[in-house]
This record gives structure tokens, sequence and C-alpha cells, in this order.
């Protein structure tokens, strides 16, 4: 069994550094960017450096993105679970209501979004279980797919011939947040349960990229441990990942810890100053990875940040079982801060100069039998 973690994520050796204002200057106008960049702009010395990472981010993302966001939305399936992540609403020692979709719910629930006009859509469940396994996902999988271009997954993790099989049935994007990249804190807060055991998880993506999917998105839950070893450990997959799986994509996301049914507070806080920081570094430094921004963050943020490094956005979410097309359970994943309607959402977009996107792939490109 794995102990210690592979030298392709340790981020030990930038750890120790201390980082100077002209190391800033020299990593904000660098046409080279690397691990030490990314190092220098998410040390303390780049926090009063904002505004010019800010144009820069900008600059950059324009360039590769254009003047566009990218809109997706969530559906969960399932709140059943057996892990004990201290954070998680849905964990199994929290007295709620646990609810799966059945089929014929799950279809009705589909073409409700697919009215709103979206086209890409993310399945979530909770951990496996027989109310929701990996026949179960394959189903709902298939239903997504004969109406979305997109379908992606935020699911348990599976095995290499599991993850072929959802791309069979048209799923062509996993989502697999690692948490915490630190196994000390990792350990703490999965008390118990399936994703207690960490190097599975860290190694899913992989696995689905292996399988046949076209894309993974990594992310770290921001104020689970120290923000700087966290980020750093996730470039470091990310750069790992396009290098051994380089016909994929990758994309990123930097989801806060929000509040939730066990009332969870985060050990290490991430104020909304340091989140732009850390977007504003991750553009510099991955100029074609999109960056996804959740309605975790309320919508002031959102707007100020929309095209600003950021690239991708959901709206209209629910983090409670369906509720898309009727009545759903009080209690969701966790508390969503941006509530707008798709049509105020664009509203804003555009009078920003901002196009949202809805469709950037075409369902015939996905894996088939």
């Amino acid at each position: 069994m794995k102990t210690t973690l592979p030298e392709w994520i340790d981020p030990a050796p930038w750890l120790a550094r201390e980082y100077r204002v002209v190391d800033v200057e020299h990593a904000i106008g660098t046409e080279s960017p690397d691990e030490s960049t990314l190092a220098a702009l998410l040390s303390p010395a780049a926090a009063e450096f904002l505004e010019p990472m800010a144009a820069r981010a900008q600059a950059i993302t324009r360039r590769h993105f254009g003047q566009t966001i990218q809109l997706y939305i969530p559906l969960y399936l399932s709140s059943y679970c057996s892990n004990g992540c201290a954070y998680c609403g849905f964990a199994s020692d929290r007295h709620t209501d646990r609810h799966t979709l059945p089929f014929d719910a799950v279809e009705k629930e589909l073409d409700s979004i697919k009215t709103m006009g979206f086209e890409e859509i993310l399945l979530l469940t909770g951990e496996r279980s027989s109310r929701a396994d990996i026949d179960y996902l394959r189903t709902c999988v298939r239903l997504a797919a004969d109406r979305f271009h997109t379908v992606a997954i935020e699911v348990f993790p599976m095995e290499q011939d599991e993850y072929h099989m959802l791309a069979e049935a048209g799923c062509v994007s996993v989502t697999m947040y690692q948490e915490t990249y630190d196994p000390e804190p990792y350990d703490r807060m999965h008390r118990w349960g399936p994703k207690k055991d960490f190097f599975n998880r860290l190694d899913a993506p992989a696995r689905a990229l292996a399988g046949g999917l076209r894309f993974a998105g990594l992310g770290a839950l921001l104020g689970l441990a120290d923000p700087y070893h966290d980020m750093i450990a996730l470039y470091r997959h990310t750069r790992h990942l396009q290098k051994t799986y380089w016909q994929a994509g990758v994309s990123l996301s930097f989801p806060r810890i929000r509040h939730e049914a066990g009332g969870f507070t985060a050990p290490h806080p991430v104020d909304e100053k340091m989140l732009a920081q850390i977007i504003f570094a991750f553009r510099i430094c991955l100029p074609d990875v999109p960056l996804t921004l959740s309605t975790r963050e309320g919508a002031p943020f959102r707007d100020g940040i929309a095209g600003i490094g950021i690239n991708k956005m959901s709206i209209a979410s629910r983090t409670t079982v369906g509720g898309y097309s009727g009545n759903a359970p009080e209690e969701g994943q966790f508390d969503i801060n941006d509530g707008r309607s798709l049509e105020t959402f664009q509203a804003m977009l555009h009078g920003k100069n901002l196009e949202p996107v809805f469709k950037n792939w075409e369902k015939l490109y996905r894996l088939t039998a």
C-alpha cells in the first residue's frame, strides 16, 4: 500500500522558499511560466500585486478563450453516501432524508434542464451504493447523452474498465476533486468510508482518461488544508496528466468550503482576495486550461472575475437531489451563494461584453463501441 506522495505531485520542494517583490514582478511578466512562477504568484509577496495579475490574467483569457463564458449545470442523482467526510452535507452521519432519482424522474429532470438551453450537464452522486452503482450511473449517462452534447460525472472513484463503460454510454468528462493533497488532514477529514483511501482517489483521474474519457476536472477544496500546499500539488497533478495523457484535456476548479448541514468550519479559510490571487496565478501559469467557478461563490465575486481567468461557470444550480422539475428535498450537499436565474446571469454577462456559450463539444466525437 502506498504511504508517501509520488514524486510527480509532492509540493515539498517549493514550500520552504521565500519570494520577494522582484520575483513576483518577473513571474507576472514571464512568457515561460513554470512551477516557480506559480509558487511566486501564490506567495504572500504577490498579495499586493492583484491588479497587474488580473490584467495579465484577463489578457491571457481573451487570447485563448475569447470573450466567452462556457455554461454548465449540475444534476444530483443520489444523496446516499457511506463516507464520513467532516465537511459534507451528504456524510453518512448527517440526519437528513436520503433520495435517489428513479429513471423516470431522471428523464423528467433532464428534460426540464434541456428546455433551459443547457448543452453540458454534470451528474453527481454520493459514494457507490446499491441505489447508485455503476449500472445505475451508466443508465443515467445514456439518458443524458440522448439529450446533451456534453455529459460529465462527479461521482465515486472507479476502475478503468468502469470508466470505459461510461465512455461507451456517452460520458466525456470526469470531475474528481482530491479535496486536499496533504495526506494527514485528508485522513482526518475523511473519518470513514471508501473515500478514506487517499491514493485510490488520487489515481482516479488517470484511470478515467486511460478508460477513454476525454476530459478530467481537478481541484482541491479550499479551506481543508494549507492552500499553498494544495495549489502547488494541484498544478503538479495537472502537469502530470497533461504529459501522460497528452491527447486528453484537463480543467481546474477552485471550490471553497461552504455552509452545510453539519456546520463544519474551515480550519484554513480562504477569503475572496486569496481566491482571486489563486485564480490569476493559475491562469498565468496554465494559459489554455479551462478554469471553472461554481455557484458556491456569491454573485458579486463571480461577476467581477468572469473573463478574468475564469472561463467556465455553472448557474441556476441545485445541490439537492433533483429540483429542476418540481419539489426537491430542502437540504442539499452545501449552500449555494449565487441563486440567480439563467436569464439574469446571461444579462450580466452581456453587460460585461461576454458571450455565454452552451455548446463547445459535438456528441458525434464521443467514444463508440
